[in-house]
């Protein structure tokens, strides 16, 4: 642990090989973000896609590139950090690593609330992102009711989750078959998790939530989150107001959950596996919410990477690719976990 000290008597805590893996992390998604830029019918190299996000490049270029691609891959790392740092939000107030976004129900009751504007009102982008937020806050006071203030952070919370989950799969269900032919089709790819046709509105919300809710989380409630880990006798005595941290850390995970699926769809597993393999790299306690953010950002745009060239000529649903990835490693965390004695 290093400690970095202000000439204004502030001081900051971090450790050096957690910052190291953030840092590395980010630079994969950003470099993998300037290869997506680069690629398509109008190639281009990682220079003249650099040169002309500096405001160096043609006319032509600068459409491709600023206009046309640039929102897409803009929306694939904000969604993917948002994802990362709610998933390492859930696994620490929980304390299990199952207790993310796609287990808990807060995606589908996102999906849901999408759904709804799609089916019912067949609204824009900004209906979608109001009915995704709304959905996941909505899918949270459920969940927490039927858990109880006592099993708000444990395998209470995440069996609630299961069940709610499962309840809303059959909702979403429903509401396709009442939907017109034009607006299933639409709301089957965004349910699959598609960064295809994204623009600067699809971005705008997540970006915004990434702006407010990141630094309140990382600064602000980080150090109250590590405590909380130890469990809630040590965290008051040492100060922690624990509801109401429990109750802003909820909140900020669930609306970036949301937000990140109004923008790309519930893409499956992100938020499951960005905090573990953050926290694998960086071999520290604690919830690692920078590298965490860092990884779910990375991820979501090697995975959509990964699906614009797993098959020439087709380009699959990044949610394709991340559920196939997700889905293994989960069942190997699984194994992991049984064999360990903890499920």
């Amino acid at each position: 642990m290093t400690v970095l000290r202000t000439p204004g008597g502030l001081s900051f805590r971090f450790r050096v090989r957690a910052l190291a893996v953030a840092a590395a992390c980010l630079a994969v998604a950003l470099g993998t973000g300037v290869l997506l830029i680069g690629s398509g019918d109008f190639p281009m190299s990682p220079a003249g896609v650099v040169r002309t996000l500096l405001g160096r490049g043609s006319a032509a270029d600068d459409l491709i590139v600023n206009q046309l691609r640039l929102p897409r891959v803009a929306t694939g790392l904000a969604a993917g950090a948002a994802l990362g740092l709610a998933g390492a939000i859930f696994q620490s107030l929980v304390r299990n690593p199952l207790g993310s976004p796609d287990v808990l129900g807060f995606s589908q009751g996102a999906a849901t609330g999408v759904l709804a504007v799609i089916v019912l009102t067949g609204g824009g982008t900004a209906a979608v992102a109001a009915g995704a937020a709304g959905g996941g806050l909505a899918t949270g006071l459920a969940v927490l009711a039927v858990a109880g203030r006592r099993g708000a952070h444990g395998q209470r919370l995440v069996l609630v989750g299961i069940g709610v989950a499962a309840i809303l799969t059959g909702v979403n269900g429903y509401l396709l078959t009442q939907a017109r032919i034009v607006d299933a089709a639409r709301a089957v790819l965004w349910l699959t998790g598609s960064l295809d046709g994204r623009d600067w509105a699809d971005a705008a919300p997540v970006l915004g939530a990434l702006a407010v809710l990141g630094p309140l989380v990382l600064v602000g409630c980080g150090r109250a989150l590590r405590m909380l880990e130890m469990g809630d006798d040590a965290a008051h005595g040492l100060g922690v107001p624990i509801e109401r941290v429990r109750l802003v850390m909820l909140v900020a995970a669930v609306l970036l959950t949301s937000l990140a699926a109004a923008a790309a769809g519930p893409v499956a597993f992100v938020a499951l596996t960005a905090p573990q393999l953050a926290g694998r790299l960086t071999r520290a306690p604690g919830p690692n919410l920078l590298p965490a953010a860092c990884m779910g950002a990375a991820l979501l745009v090697a995975a959509d990477f990964a699906a614009q060239r797993a098959f020439p000529g087709h380009q699959l649903p990044v949610g394709v690719v991340t559920g196939l990835l997700g889905g293994g490693y989960l069942v190997w965390l699984l194994v992991a976990q049984r064999k360990t004695g903890r499920i």
